[in-house]
């Protein structure tokens, strides 16, 4: 049983900051790419941000130079700093990991108020 937890969503004004955890448990071999979908309201979901095993990373154009992604291989833990955080940014990001098959997230809620 593989679980994906994650944390850290919330409410937060304009021009603030979030940082969204997400730690990967249970029988798991070899985690690849670790990364972050959201999915707004009326939306379809999309990709965020990901990142390889060997710190490799791409971002949506819509969050370069404001999200950072990371990851910590010893904790199967990723994480997403949100910096800047707009309004259109508000949505339910799902944390995802891809070993043998793809793993998701509950999702977390991120909204911006402006």
């Amino acid at each position: 049983q593989v679980q994906v937890v994650e944390s850290g969503g919330g409410l937060v004004q304009a021009g603030g900051s979030l940082r969204l955890s997400c730690t990967v448990s249970g029988s798991v071999f070899t985690l690849n790419d670790m990364g972050w979908h959201r999915q707004a309201p009326g939306k379809q979901r999309e990709l965020v941000a990901d990142i390889t095993r060997i710190g490799s990373s791409k971002y949506a154009d819509s969050v370069k130079g404001r999200f950072t992604i990371s990851r910590d291989n010893a904790k199967n833990t990723v994480y997403l700093e949100m910096n800047n955080l707009k309004p259109e940014d508000t949505g339910v990001y799902y944390c995802f990991c891809n070993s043998r098959r793809t793993y998701w997230g509950q999702g977390t809620q991120v909204t911006v108020s402006s």
